[in-house]
């Protein structure tokens, strides 16, 4: 599965862009600041309904335009073509529309374009609080398990309506309805737990492989998946916690305190690792994401590297170059601000196809020389 067309309309600095891609390589070459990374962004948010760095649409539309507009066309292995459309106004619903048919839900379309995209962003990951880590678990789940992403849905609406509960007074606190709330919790809460679980228990030696190759050292790095849930059932810490829940008016246990733990040589990387090093596990992560997506559903999700070289040494950006090149990796996406980093790239793609563009100041332009 690849993209094959791409249109977009006031998104950020992008006014109007149409392009058509190569099925294999596209590399997006200019300075920062001139649109690279609002490109790519772009055709995240046509996989997962949102940006991968600002979750207010009303920014993401171009300052002197009140919508911006994206379009994808996609093909598949048996050549079928699948459209992708989505129209954000101020003010108003955003549309999201697949071959011309709204989605009543946005989260039916999630899983639908398998996409991974390694940004600086993601250093976030590794230094950010836990609600980043949580939705990086989430993000890779629910891209292969349609059912998972509702269950958080109605986990987060239940543990909303038990919070409104909690911020009332003790004696006005209707316990048969806070029951009912905290069963919904549990029930969907457990189901979260058990498939996070499964998947970091399936992850973690992927990564480890992955940042291995990476690296070429002797540096050992791990996942820990942190969770209440470990500890005891979810029902029992509810009731457990209820008095100290009423009295901070909010609830102190479940999944939505969940963690994900990130060692190098024991030792929290946020704490000790470097630049080079942090960027490595990231990265390595991202890999091992595209890596287990494409062993769970059997297609190549689409892979989008944004300046992912800065920062690190020659040897690290050499394996990664060999790793993206290999046959397991279907259409990737490469934005740069060194053109000499990406021609050198390219001299190891002699057998691929690929499109070089420029990209200034919102105008992106097919490099043919």
């Amino acid at each position: 599965m690849f993209l094959r067309q791409l249109s977009i309309i006031n998104y950020k600095n992008l006014s109007q862009i149409e392009l058509d891609l190569s099925p294999k390589l596209n590399c997006f070459i200019g300075n920062n600041g001139m649109g690279k990374t609002n490109l790519l962004d772009a055709i995240y948010y046509l996989s997962f309904c949102k940006s991968h760095t600002n979750p207010v649409d009303s920014q993401i539309i171009c300052h002197h335009s009140d919508f911006c507009m994206l379009q994808g066309k996609y093909e598949f292995p048996d050549h079928s073509i699948e459209e992708v459309y989505c129209a954000i106004r101020r003010r108003q619903k955003k549309q999201f529309k697949r071959n011309k048919k709204e989605y009543e839900r946005l989260s039916d379309h999630i899983g639908f374009i398998p996409l991974v995209m390694i940004s600086p962003a993601d250093n976030e990951l590794i230094i950010g609080g836990s609600d980043e880590r949580r939705r990086f678990m989430d993000m890779v789940i629910s891209q292969f398990d349609k059912n998972y992403m509702h269950s958080l849905i109605r986990y987060n609406r239940a543990l909303q309506q038990r919070n409104i509960i909690l911020k009332n007074e003790e004696e006005n606190i209707d316990l048969n309805l806070l029951e009912i709330w905290e069963e919904q919790i549990t029930d969907e809460g457990t189901l979260i737990f058990e498939k996070r679980k499964a998947f970091i228990d399936r992850f973690i030696p992927i990564f480890n492989r992955f940042y291995n190759l990476i690296s070429r050292s002797n540096e050992t790095v791990s996942l820990n998946y942190i969770s209440q849930l470990k500890e005891s059932d979810l029902h029992h810490l509810l009731k457990r916690n209820r008095k100290k829940d009423m009295m901070l008016g909010f609830t102190t246990v479940g999944i939505h305190k969940d963690d994900l733990e990130m060692l190098l040589n024991d030792f929290p990387i946020k704490k000790t690792g470097s630049q080079g090093q942090n960027k490595t596990f990231f990265v390595s992560m991202k890999l091992a994401q595209f890596h287990f997506l494409l062993e769970t559903t059997k297609t190549k999700p689409l892979l989008l590297l944004d300046d992912i070289f800065d920062r690190l040494d020659s040897s690290r950006v050499e394996e990664i170059i060999k790793l993206v090149l290999e046959n397991e990796f279907g259409q990737i996406f490469i934005s740069d601000t060194n053109r000499k980093s990406l021609d050198k790239m390219l001299e190891k793609t002699a057998h691929t196809d690929y499109h070089l563009y420029s990209v200034k100041n919102g105008y992106i332009n097919r490099i043919t020389d």
